[in-house]
């Protein structure tokens, strides 16, 4: 990595958000978040330390995309035309949309690491497809991007339900919850995170790539590399230990609980 990173008109902040929804209180003292930095040779490279720097954005209504005081050229032009020669920089992407983008993240889950975590894989992303992008709503583009994203995020964490699971229980059970299921079963609590944390490494491994991450016996097997009948001793052991974590943990219990009421 040389060095380079997203970098425009000062250090961007969640605090500077305006609209009808509440940010975290840290947000709203203007911490910056942690963000990692994106080499903008290789967007794909990243590091936990290192600050992102993004243009701030001009208060909008609830609801609005945002406008940057600067104009869209390249962004607009490329919109416009499909001109591959007006193809937007990664720095242009970052500086003209940063800012809405993390907007809709913070909103859709409701916390600050994951629209983090959302808005810098919404941009890599983008770079990655932007020249098979076909003319029309850019904004729109990023809106669909950053919101299928956190869709997979939430179905990726509420395939586990952190609940007194029956003796009989073999796979969860899949559901269609509606929407404010939906934003609840983003967030994992530090209770039912204990939970899963208190099994051993192979049995949490088990557990999380069949009930979190949705593989299949036979694909949990090639990726542990054990075989069959030893990937379903574990899951079944590993659910097990759930289950008398959460009986003995009350709290956990509760929370786990209350997610499917």
């Amino acid at each position: 990595m040389d060095g380079k990173r997203m970098a425009y008109g000062g250090s961007w902040e969640p605090g500077n958000i305006h609209g009808g929804d509440s940010v975290s209180a840290s947000a709203e003292r203007g911490i910056s978040p942690a963000v990692r930095a994106i080499d903008l040779e290789d967007p794909t490279t990243t590091t936990s330390t290192s600050p992102v720097f993004m243009a701030h954005f001009e208060q909008a209504g609830d609801g609005d995309w945002v406008q940057p005081s600067e104009e869209l050229s390249g962004t607009a032009v490329f919109d416009a035309t499909g001109d591959k020669s007006s193809m937007p920089s990664w720095d242009e992407l970052v500086r003209q949309h940063a800012d809405r983008v993390y907007r809709l993240a913070y909103r859709l889950s409701g916390n600050q690491h994951d629209a983090e975590d959302l808005t810098q894989e919404t941009f890599i992303r983008v770079f990655r497809s932007v020249q098979n992008y076909q003319p029309g709503t850019f904004e729109g583009w990023l809106h669909r991007i950053t919101t299928n994203l956190f869709l997979d995020m939430v179905r990726r964490r509420s395939r586990i339900r952190m609940e007194a699971l029956p003796e009989d229980y073999d796979r969860v059970p899949a559901e269609d919850p509606n929407p404010e299921q939906i934003y609840h079963d983003a967030r994992l609590g530090p209770d039912l995170q204990a939970a899963l944390d208190s099994l051993p490494p192979e049995f949490r491994a088990a557990v999380v790539l069949c009930d979190i991450e949705g593989l299949s016996y036979e694909e949990i097997g090639a990726t542990l590399g054990v075989k069959l009948g030893t990937v379903r001793s574990r899951i079944h052991r590993g659910r097990q230990a759930l289950r008398e974590y959460l009986a003995n943990h009350p709290d956990a219990y509760a929370e786990g609980t209350a997610r499917t009421a």
